[in-house]
This record gives C-alpha cells, structure tokens and sequence, in this order.
C-alpha cells in the first residue's frame, strides 16, 4: 500500500486498476492498458469512467497471456517437437497457455505473412507457430543474451515458408541419402561378421555434413577440420571425404600384412587429408579427418588446435577461410568433461577457431545405458549452454529439416564466428556394434527399431508421391551406387594400399621436409650452436623493453639487469638459455608457439617474456617479438586451467606443420596427470598407429623439494615406461638413428646450455618425434646451474651423457665408484661429494637424454673407470624415477659383469612428502648411501 503523503510512484494503468476494483468491477475487468504518452492520470480520469470506459478488458488480459504463450513457444516449444524417430521419449504438453498467442509489441512477427510489424491486436496462428517451434525442429536460443543473435535466429525459424527446397535440391539430398545407405549395407552384405560402428539410423548424418560443407564452401570457406568417434566413420571417409571405396575395402581383407598399417589400428579410427572439387559449389576444398582412438571425445581439443594451426598458417584471422567441424554421440558428449575443456577454449582470443559446427548423432542410448541414468541434464547438449551456443534439435529421420537445420547453423557460424549444435536425434539400428545383442538390455526400444522403417525409404516414397522423382529414378540410383560399390570392391582384392598413401600429410610436411616416400632426407643433425654474436643479441633483447614510454614493474627493472650482466659476463641461466633458443629459431623463420598455464610470465617468475605497463591497462610488450625485422611470431599464451584439453590443442597444432616449435608447459609436471589421455593416446603411439609424426614438446617441471605430492614429481616412470626401445639390446647405430626408431624423446637437462641445444635439435632433426622435457625448479635460480657461452657456440651439439670433467679423470683406474644421476639431484651430489673430499675416488655422470638410451656413451664411461662400481642415484622414490628403466639398458652395455646399486628414496605409494624435515632426512639418507656404498653393501 501506499502512503498518503508518498507521492504516486506506480504505473499509470496500476493507479486505474486499484481506481476500478475499489469502485467494485468485477474480476476481470479492473485491468486498463496503459494511457498513451503525454496523457495524465487526472486528464485521462475526466475522460473515462472508472469501468464502462473499458469494454475489451478481458480480451486484453487474454492477449497479454497470449503474448507470454508466445514467448513460451520459443523458449519451450523445443520439449513439444516431435524429434523422436521411435515416438518413445515425445512430451506432449497442452496446447494451452503455447496453442494461442501474439507477438510483443515493437517487435516484427516473421509468422505473419506479409512479414510486417504486428501489433497486440493480430494473433499469430497455431499452426504456423507449431512448424516454427513444435515440429521436427526444436530450436534452443532464448537463452542467449545478444538481442541481435536471438533475432537472426527468430528470422531463420519463424518466417513462412523457409523450409522449401528446390527439386534439385531435393533429388541431391535423395542421391546422398542413397550413398549413405547403400554403403552399410553394402559392407553388411560382404563383411556381415566384421566390426565397423555402421550408421544405420542415422544415415542422414551424411547429407547433414555435406550441406554443412557445401553453404560453408559457398560462403568462402576452403578448408574443413574435421574430429569424429568411430561410428559412422566409414562412411564419413567415404562419401564426405571421398577417401576411394577401394582403399576402405582393401582394410577389411584379413591377409592386409601389419606393415602395411604401421603398428595396426582399427580401420574406424583412421584420418584422412583429402583436396578435392566441392560439387556444389565449384570450388577446391581441403577436408581433413584426424584419427582419433576409442576416447571419444579426446579428438575435440586436437581438432580445435590443428584448426587454429591452419588458420594462423594462412592468415586467417576470423575463420573465414579453415573451419573445424565435430562429431559427438550422445553419451559421450554429456558425460565426458573434455567437451566443456573445448567449449571453454572457444572464445579466448589465443585458442577461438573463430566458431565449430558441432553435430551429435544422438542414438538416445550409451552403449547399454539409458540416458535417464546417464545424464543428469534433459539433453545431451546441455553443455553447449555454458558459451551461449544455440541449440538446433531435429528429427533425423525427417532429412529436409536436418537440411535445413545445418544450413543454419552454417550460416550462423559463418555469420557470427560463434559455436553452434545440431542435435540428430536418431536411433541405433544394431547394438553398439554389429556383434553386440541390444535386446539384452533394451528390449523396448529395440522392438520398436525392428518396426522402424528406414529413412531412405521413407523419403523415397515422400518425394515419389511428391512427383519430385520416380520409381525408377530412385532404383536407378540405388544400382548406380551399388555397381560402384561392386566395382570397388574388385579393385580392392588387388591393390596392397600404405598407410601413408591414405592417410597423405599436410602439404606443408611434404613441401621440402620429407621425400616423395615420406622419408627424412637425412640421418643427421647438423650443430645447434650459435655465433657468439646472436647470442649477445638475444640476450640483449632479452634484457631490454623495445617499446618507447613502456613502464615496467621495479622488481622486472632488477631481473632484466641481471640478465644483461650475464650477458656481459658470457653466461646464462635457464630462462635466457631458453629465451635464446627461442630467438634464434623465431629468426630463423621458425614460429614458437608457448601454451599453458601462467607460462607468459612462468610458473616461478623467471621467464617474463611479456612485460605488462604499470600504468596503462591491456598494454602489454613481448621483446621476443621484436628479434628480427623479417623473423616469424612468437606466440606466447597463458591457457585456461586445462591440462586435457590444452595439451590436446596443442598437440593439434603441431600437427600442421613441421616448420614450428610447439611447446605446452605444465605449471607443475604433476599436472600432466589429467591430461595423461592425450598422452597414452595420441602421443606415445601416435606415429606407430597413424603414420603421422609430430614435434610437440611437453615442459614438466620436476624435483623433490619438500613442496609435498603435487608439486613435486612429474612421474618420469610414466613416460620411460612407454618408450619402445629395448633394453636388452645394445643398438649399433648413430645417435640420430636411435631419434628416429623411437617413439618420443626423453631428456632431463641439468644445465642451461644443454636446454638450449635440445630445444634447437627438435627443429633441426630432419624428423620430428614428440619431445618430454623434466625441467627444473630450484635450479632456475641455482648459482651453479649457469652456462657458459662458450658451451653454445658453431660446433657444439646436445650432450646426450656429460661425463665427469673433475679430478677423477685424472686417474680414472683409482675411482672407486661412478655415480650414474640425471638432473637436479647431481648438484646436490657434487655438494656432498666435495664436503667428504671424495672428487678423486667418485665420478659423477649425468645421463641427460634418458631416452633413447645413450648405450654408447653410458658403456664408455663405465669402460673409463675399470675398478669403480656402479650406482644409480636418483631423488624419487625407487619404484618411480628412473631406476626401474635405467638399470637393464645400463646392464646391457657391460654384458651383466657387474650389479648397479641403487641409491635413492625407499619404495613409496606418494611421489614426495610435504614434511620438510622428512624431506631432509631422505636426502640425507641416500646421500649416504651415495657416498658410504660399502656400508650398504654390508648392510644388505
């Protein structure tokens, strides 16, 4: 209520109404629309009478309630649409208060006919409604919160007659359905014992990518990146990609020797790199599948990279020209977080693709498992919310509204540059794969798919009542395809095809990098040293803010100082060893991408290789940038809080070309834990199952320091587990040979110099294998960890084992004992060796690459020291490290004549302690043993 001495603060029309019920209108009829503008209340009072002044009252309150109707329909007219092909899992809500309404006033009404403003007076139709928003589309978008986004879609959605296509149109979108169909069955009927994840019901996921392709092609589009799990990928590869019928048929022969599949992966998990004539629209188009494993969703990240890789590569800084599209089943894309790691990289500015087309071929089950116990959300696309992603739903079986639905969100993407869903909602015709019973545990669903008539027929017989085609067009088509099918399938039985010649690398691999058979052009490496004068430049960009009236913080003044007298006094620490191989390749023409967590300025503030101004926001200053009037980008970005799905991109830009050093950083090696998928995936085996090679170099901060479980140790067991070298066989081969047989590189630097040279070998190598790099902590600012100039210049390599270089070379026979260590832990070795005056007795040998194991070197260092045993010392505990891979491969270069000891932290279910007087005692313990090996022996 209102006070008496308050003046009136509530509407107008509310002052008429309490005016009208204290006057006693009936129920009903209190209510009067606003007055028009200008009018007062007292004027407005003196012209009408309280209630005989409104004779539409009730027909006005039901037209306001028919307004909120409409907007209703179009923010829940999508739970009313029939998009279930079974009719098992429809929701038919009352046609009431959705089945009348209006649109709002001032806004355009696309309904109506004549596409005019409509006012509150002018109702739209149920019917027209009911097309729009409740039929076989469901469209989600009022959740968006761009009135311009929402209109564009509203345009596409509610205007009459937007779903009509051409006969061309129509007997185009008929010879797709064809193809898609006809090939299933056509493996079905050679191959009915064999696993393939067919796509029947959900053939019309082949038109739907097809008309994706065609209006983005149209709309300038001239490379597609596509990601995908196993169903349907066959025929994804063979009438999108138009990988030849031949080649996909020659995978299903059981005498295809494994030679000629690399390691052997299934053939529903390959890629494909095609450029081809688009049909459509006359113009060349490079579509690309990357292979991906049964992790289904793994590929998002990865496809996302590689798109923003190709994108950079051609200058396409708004994604006009390189798209990605992603495919997702129902289940996976609810239940596996990666989907949302992806979304979330969509819109940050060093990660955005610039807008994916995803499409979902929801089979409306997981395998065995029912959605209702598989997804807490209504739908599986849910996630997509959380970016502002409209949502198109449809029918699958109806394929001129999946036509129409990925003709927008083609169109959408193109226009806005922004993420957008079709949802095919379809069914799985066999049980999750061609072997599999589904009546075990759906038999209600499965009775109704046995019933179901296959959407190629049922279109068929639309468009032959239609007059759109005949019967005997339609079968002609069928034969035309099946004969092609029969004929492929002749050609197959004598053609042996390579991996490599259907997987086919980017051109920019084959262009001067490999030969015409994909081999490396050499087995060298040339030196990765450098003229003293480019480091001094380097270093003196390294030290300096190349941008006038730039304010930098007073602590960075200090850092920069100190790395231009280093520079003065030829040395480096690690951050400007790193900041100098960096440069160097940025001006060799070699881009440098950096991705991951706070790596801008580095986890533990040594690199600052951006510089922020004090005093202006968003201005920002890379100095690397600014080597080399004609050098390539640094690209340096601090990622989201992602493991999985950063590492993924960036495993997936280093896939475009060989000609960049990707590097992605965790902020401590733990870390990598949660995007171990990635790893075990695509990067340990990525070149046995795929025959593709690439370079990525994964930074894994590492050393036990008392900073407890999660900051410690980048379990370095992991990766050595996984390396394909054999430890019982002594390799007669150059270093550079053993790069290329191995499956990734292992290193764990100890000094700056030997990072720089490492760094600038993975670009100089003429291959490109993985790079897993245990960097330090403590000893970025170790005054002993420093290098020399004169460790970096022409002629110096990478030093796969630095031997002892102190006085136990000058009596090699009298030594005692040779330590074998790698990393960190050899400072804190030295330290206690020369506390016990012991340099003359005990050599201390760092192994710097641990794999592929430096056989040669390790067998003359221990053939140096005849009368010394042998020790391994490691920090970490002794069932993680490096023990358990170090200990047979250094047995197999002295024929097993003598035992390796072990000295090192006790067997532990933790990698590190977060106590630090524990810590302490450790590494006093095994120092001891180190260094009092008799002792031990005796002990044991």
């Amino acid at each position: 209520r209102q006070r008496v001495d308050m003046p009136c603060v509530y509407p107008v029309s509310w002052d008429i109404f309490f005016r009208n019920a204290n006057a006693g209108a009936p129920p009903g009829t209190a209510y009067q629309s606003p007055p028009p503008m200008g009018v007062s209340l007292a004027g407005l009072a003196q012209a009408q009478s309280l209630v005989g002044a409104q004779p539409n009252v009730e027909k006005l309150v039901e037209d306001h309630l028919a307004v909120q109707g409409l907007s209703g329909t179009r923010v829940m007219g999508h739970h009313n649409a029939i998009l279930d092909p079974l009719g098992i899992n429809c929701v038919n809500f009352d046609e009431s208060p959705v089945a009348t309404g209006f649109q709002h006033v001032g806004e355009k009404c696309f309904l109506s006919p004549t596409a005019q403003q409509t006012t509150i007076n002018e109702p739209l139709a149920l019917p027209a409604r009911s097309m729009a928003y409740c039929q076989h589309i469901g469209v989600e978008f009022m959740f968006i919160n761009d009135l311009d986004q929402c209109q564009w879609i509203r345009q596409k959605f509610e205007r009459p007659g937007v779903m009509q296509f051409s006969l061309e149109e129509k007997r185009t979108l008929l010879a797709r359905m064809v193809r898609s169909t006809r090939f299933e069955e056509f493996l079905q009927r050679k191959w009915s014992s064999e696993k393939r994840f067919g796509l029947e019901g959900c053939e019309s996921l082949i038109p739907a990518l097809k008309t994706i392709i065609d209006k983005s092609s149209n709309k300038g589009v001239d490379t597609v990146i596509m990601g995908m799990p196993h169903r349907g990928r066959l025929n994804v590869l063979a009438n999108v990609i138009r990988k030849e019928l031949e080649q996909i048929f020659c995978q299903f022969d059981s005498k295809l020797e494994a030679t000629d599949e690399g390691s052997g992966d299934v053939k529903y998990h390959l890629g494909m790199y095609h450029r081809r004539i688009n049909r459509v629209t006359d113009r060349n188009i490079t579509l690309s599948l990357v292979a991906n494993p049964s992790h289904l969703e793994a590929v998002n990240p990865v496809v996302q990279g590689k798109t923003k890789a190709e994108q950079f590569y051609c200058g396409d800084t708004d994604g006009n020209r390189v798209m990605s599209i992603l495919l997702h089943g129902d289940a996976a894309f609810a239940g596996q977080g990666i989907v949302y790691e992806t979304f979330h990289l969509s819109d940050l500015p060093s990660y955005t693709t610039h807008g994916t087309v995803h499409v979902v071929a929801n089979n409306q089950i997981g395998f065995t498992t029912d959605p209702r116990m598989a997804r807490s959300s209504p739908y599986p696309t849910d996630v997509a919310r959380v970016v502002n992603a409209p949502i198109f739903h449809v029918n699958a079986d109806d394929p001129e509204a999946v036509m129409y639905v990925c003709t927008v969100a083609a169109e959408w993407r193109a226009t806005f540059h922004k993420d957008v869903v079709v949802d095919l909602v379809c069914y799985r015709r066999n049980g999750h794969n061609e072997m599999d019973e589904p009546m075990f545990t759906q038999p209600l669903m499965y009775k109704q798919i046995k019933k179901q008539k296959g959407v190629l027929q049922k279109y068929a017989e639309k468009l032959i009542a239609e007059g759109a085609v005949s019967r005997q067009e339609y079968e002609e088509e069928i034969s035309k395809y099946d004969k092609i099918c029969e004929e492929a399938h002749a050609r197959s039985k004598d053609e042996k095809i390579l991996h490599i010649k259907h997987l086919n690398y980017h051109y920019v691999w084959c262009a001067g990098f490999f030969t015409l058979d994909g081999q490396p052009k050499s087995m060298s490496c040339p030196s990765t040293g450098l003229p003293e004068e480019e480091l001094t430049h380097i270093g003196q960009v390294a030290s300096s803010v190349p941008v006038e009236d730039f304010t930098i913080h007073g602590g960075l003044s200090r850092i920069l100082k100190g790395r231009a007298d280093m520079i003065k006094n030829r040395t480096v620490d690690w951050a400007l060893g790193e900041y100098m191989a960096f440069g160097s390749l940025l001006k060799e023409g070699i881009h440098v991408r950096l991705s991951g967590q706070d790596v801008e300025r580095g986890t533990f503030s040594h690199r600052h290789h951006v510089l922020h101004d004090q005093n202006v926001d968003k201005r920002i200053c890379i100095p690397m940038n600014h080597v080399s009037p004609n050098q390539a980008l640094y690209t340096v970005c601090n990622s989201s809080l992602s493991e999985y799905g950063v590492l993924g991109f960036e495993l997936g830009f280093a896939m475009a070309s060989p000609n960049a050093l990707v590097l992605w950083e965790a902020q401590f090696g733990d870390f990598h834990n949660t995007a171990q998928c990635i790893i075990d995936q695509f990067i340990s085996p990525g070149q046995a199952k795929w025959v593709r090679q690439n370079g990525i170099v994964l930074l894994l901060p590492h050393g036990m320091e008392g900073m407890g479980p999660e900051h410690s140790s980048a379990r370095p067991e992991r990766f050595l587990q996984m390396c394909n070298d054999d430890p019982d066989f002594n390799p007669v081969r150059l270093s550079v040979r053993q790069l290329y047989d191995c499956n990734w590189i292992v290193v764990n630097c100890s000094n700056p110099a030997n990072y720089f040279h490492v760094m600038r070998r993975q670009i100089l190598l003429p291959f490109r294998k993985p790079l897993i790099v245990f960097t330090p902590k403590s000893l970025l600012r170790h005054p002993e960890a420093k290098s020399n100039f004169d460790q970096m210049l022409p002629g110096t390599h990478f030093q796969r084992v630095i031997p002892d270089d102190g006085p136990a070379t000058q009596n090699p026979s009298e030594v005692k004992r040779i330590v074998f260590c790698t990393g960190k832990v050899y400072y804190e070795l030295a330290r206690e060796r020369k506390a016990r005056n012991m340099e003359d007795s005990v050599a201390i040998t760092r192994i710097e690459q641990l794999s592929p194991f430096p056989f040669d070197l390790v067998k003359a260092e221990t053939e140096k020291y005849p009368n010394a045993d042998l020790v391994w010392c490691q920090e970490e505990h002794k069932n993680q490290g490096y023990y358990d891979y170090v200990k047979p491969r250094m047995r197999t270069t002295i024929d097993r004549a003598k035992p390796v000891w072990y000295a090192g932290r006790e067997p532990a279910a933790a990698p590190a302690t977060g106590n630090k007087n524990t810590h302490l005692l450790e590494l006093k313990r095994f120092l001891d043993t180190t260094f009092n090996l008799d002792a031990f022996k005796d002990h044991i």
